[in-house]
């Protein structure tokens, strides 16, 4: 029997995109399929306790320009409480819900596999501004993050240059450097620093010194938040863990600037962009591809093949195995990498 009652989620961090998913679902689900649509309220939490509103085409009339999420979202993590998957088993059964859509990143997407191999009826779309959900090339939101960032790094080069300043700017990205990499290449950045090749201090200052030497009083280093230094060590806000396991990053940006006025006696400032890369209205990009996922997730709904996540592969939207999407982190091709390195100093 095909799924009359469907549910969808999105959880983890916010970003823009998440309401074209939830609008292609939920129209589709409905013109076409003749389904009813449930939202689950503050992504798996809502899954827990039971929190949700139905979904018609009014809820979903133009939210497509928004960015966030009209469900809300949170870290919750079922598995991480005693019979949570039970709790999740038992609400599904409760609301009536033949199948479930959900959206997020690896970690969300991490319990939906868990829960399809418990025989949940679950399809995945994936979604992290800092594209490193392995089994897509890109996920919706990155588009929209670095271009914020790169307008960002854009206003940085005036008044870096104005004041003959070292300008440093704090991005995210916990283990995957594509921001940072990618808006660096787009904002002309002097030195782009990642998670996936640790850096010395004395390398970056010695660019800055060679700029200096060129007639080039001002330099802009763009840092991702997981960037480490040469002994593999990270900067860290606190070492709290969420349900996840996740220590909470950043401050690699201040050390970063702190260092390098101390080494080279150049006047240094720090950006730290944090949630303003996740927040506002999606790219026209980013509309498209979270658009094309929704499609894509309630077709394979109707079509009754879960344990799947949507994927873009090329041009064309995939369904690829939910337990591959997730089994590691999509860390930045170093190719690319070597590009933003041509540009260093």
């Amino acid at each position: 029997m095909s799924a009359r009652r469907v549910g969808i989620l999105t959880g983890g961090g916010d970003c823009p995109g998440l309401n074209a998913v939830i609008r292609a679902v939920a129209r589709k689900g409905i013109d076409v399929y003749d389904m009813e649509i449930i939202g689950i309220l503050e992504g798996w939490r809502g899954m827990m306790e039971g929190l949700y509103k139905p979904l018609d085409l009014k809820e979903v009339s133009g939210i497509l320009p928004k960015g966030g999420t009209i469900l809300g979202t949170s870290r919750t993590n079922p598995f991480s409480e005693e019979k949570g998957e039970l709790t999740v088993k038992d609400n599904m059964a409760r609301l009536g819900l033949d199948a479930l859509i959900a959206v997020g990143g690896d970690d969300t997407i991490g319990v939906a596999s868990q829960l399809y191999e418990d025989g949940v009826k679950v399809v995945g779309v994936p979604k992290t501004i800092d594209n490193d959900l392995d089994g897509t090339d890109q996920t919706f939101g990155f588009d929209t993050a670095i271009n914020v960032v790169m307008e960002a790094v854009d206003r940085l080069h005036t008044t870096a240059e104005s004041h003959n300043r070292v300008m440093v700017c704090e991005v995210m990205g916990r283990h995957a450097g594509w921001i940072a990499v990618e808006s660096g290449i787009a904002g002309g950045a002097d030195v782009v620093l990642i998670p996936e090749e640790p850096f010395r201090l004395q390398d970056v200052c010695d660019v800055i010194r060679l700029r200096h030497e060129r007639g080039k009083t001002f330099s802009i280093i763009v840092v991702a938040e997981g960037a480490k230094l040469a002994d593999d060590s990270m900067v860290l806000q606190s070492d709290e863990r969420d349900a996840f396991g996740h220590v909470r990053l950043g401050g690699i940006g201040n050390v970063l600037g702190e260092q390098i006025e101390k080494e080279t006696g150049y006047e240094t400032r720090v950006t730290v962009l944090g949630h303003i890369q996740r927040g506002g209205s999606p790219t026209a990009f980013d509309r498209v591809l979270g658009t094309r996922f929704g499609i894509a997730a309630i077709d394979l709904v109707a079509q009754g093949d879960f344990g799947k996540m949507v994927a873009l592969r090329g041009t064309e939207i995939v369904p690829v195995e939910i337990k591959d999407a997730v089994s590691k982190n999509r860390t930045v091709d170093m190719g690319l990498y070597d590009i933003a390195k041509v540009f260093f100093g």
